[in-house]
């Protein structure tokens, strides 16, 4: 698949990008700043880009198959994600593309019947504007994002870092999962892992799904 990958620069977008990589796939990793992508590969592609500009995207996107975002909110503006997911859904389908895959936060998972993990009061405070800012993507994802977008949304555990690639995880959808120990953990390799795995075989379009060992 030729695959836009926008925000492919942090943790996990690179991550992505590498997953992708191994089975084949071309990337076309979207920037602001070329020079914090390490990653290089003969399939992989890299431009300097703001993914607010529609228009500017929608010519970058034209002729892929697939638009996976990796987009982290400001710290100083994290709202700007729902218009930047907005903006990108929109050049996505006037591209001529439906797919569209989002990395999301764990924030808005259950840990219990209608409790989120956001609203739980040992949830950090520094934390909370960038939870919610990943909630209201996924509001309008579910009540707002056209028809014709399929759409999938991933929220990792509530710990994601780097670690093994093991290929081995549960998977679930608005509820935290916990381990026997009570943690929820994913590494950022096995997210990539999962969330590639849905690009190829979609099981999740138009939901969010999330993953935990």
């Amino acid at each position: 698949m030729q695959i836009v990958l926008v925000g492919g620069s942090g943790m996990i977008g690179q991550r992505i990008a590498q997953e992708a990589l191994s089975r084949g796939h071309s990337v076309t990793v979207v920037v602001r700043n070329l020079d914090k992508l390490t990653l290089e590969h003969e399939r992989l592609r890299a431009v300097a880009h703001d993914a607010s500009d529609s228009a500017g995207m929608q010519q970058i996107i034209a002729g892929s198959d697939a638009v996976i975002s990796a987009v982290a909110p400001p710290l100083d503006n994290p709202d700007t994600l729902v218009t930047v997911t907005q903006q990108l859904a929109q050049a996505t389908l006037a591209a001529d593309v439906q797919r569209l895959l989002v990395v999301g936060g764990a924030g808005s998972l259950e840990v219990a019947p209608g409790v989120a993990l956001v609203n739980t009061p040992d949830f950090p405070d520094f934390i909370k504007p960038i939870a919610l800012a990943h909630d209201k993507t996924l509001s309008y994802l579910r009540s707002a994002a056209p028809a014709a977008l399929a759409w999938t949304y991933l929220s990792p555990a509530i710990t994601i870092e780097p670690g093994p690639r093991t290929g081995s995880f549960r998977l679930g959808h608005d509820q935290v999962l916990f381990d026997a120990q009570g943690q929820s953990r994913i590494s950022a390799e096995d997210f990539a892992v999962a969330l590639i795995n849905e690009l190829e075989q979609p099981a999740h379009t138009r939901q969010r799904f999330t993953l935990a060992y």
